[in-house]
């Protein structure tokens, strides 16, 4: 299968493109990421890039390459002498970043509502049925919600707006289902009532629902950043 940035929410295309394979250093910096934004990484963690290297079977350049992507991110500080330090995310942060994705998906949610065509909304039931499937099977279903979500950004005919979806999504981390699968059925009701007010073309109830779709899964992860933090302090 084609590499896909798989998580709970699309970054969105404004092509329907075959993705093209990763470099190494783009590899890298995704992985990294998302163990920064999910907590396996903590703040004032060394990162060690000849471990990694080894891991990803690169040298250090992409490792250090992606690290410094990362450092403008403001997610890890680069030193000569200490390395690459982990600066991490707060739950402030958390918080911040979903609530910009919460506003950008819904107004794509909206959009696509007014928008949406018979086919494109074709395609979002099947996507939708498909993840209903692979959830009570309990296989993994990151990619049907990917391309799920995708399917409705493009829908929303802006490219202006994936391409915002797209650097705001990077802030998302893509394990989140994994770090908390209690959030599954939340999640499928919401995409019910989703598909729902695409078919009527409700464009206030489609931005309403996506906004939504966020607020607990925020709280979700923020609580676990917390709890992260607690931990390392007392120890």
């Amino acid at each position: 299968m084609a590499e896909f940035d798989h998580g709970p929410w699309t970054v969105g295309e404004a092509e329907d493109e075959t993705p093209v394979r990763k470099t190494g250093r783009e590899r890298v910096g995704e992985t990294l990421r998302d163990r920064i934004l999910s907590g396996d990484l903590a703040p004032n963690e060394r990162i060690d890039l000849d471990a990694v290297a080894e891991e990803f079977g690169t040298s250090r350049t992409p490792v250090r390459e992606a690290c410094l992507s990362l450092a403008q991110e403001g997610l890890v500080r680069v030193a000569q002498r200490s390395g690459v330090i982990v600066i991490g995310v707060s739950p402030e942060t958390i918080m911040e970043n979903f609530t910009l994705m919460a506003a950008l998906s819904g107004v794509a949610g909206q959009w696509a509502a007014e928008r949406i065509t018979p086919r494109q909304l074709l395609r979002v039931r099947e996507l939708h049925r498909e993840i209903r499937v692979a959830v009570q099977s309990g296989d993994d279903f990151a990619t049907l919600n990917w391309l799920f979500h995708r399917e409705i950004n493009k829908a929303c005919a802006s490219p202006r707006l994936q391409s915002m979806l797209g650097d705001a999504g990077r802030m998302i981390p893509r394990r989140f289902f994994d770090l908390f699968p209690e959030h599954v059925p939340c999640s499928m009701d919401e995409h019910d009532a989703l598909v729902g007010a695409l078919a009527r073309g409700d464009g206030a109830a489609a931005r309403q629902i996506t906004e939504q779709h966020f607020e607990g899964a925020a709280q979700l992860l923020s609580a676990h950043i917390n709890s992260l933090s607690s931990s390392a302090s007392a120890n």
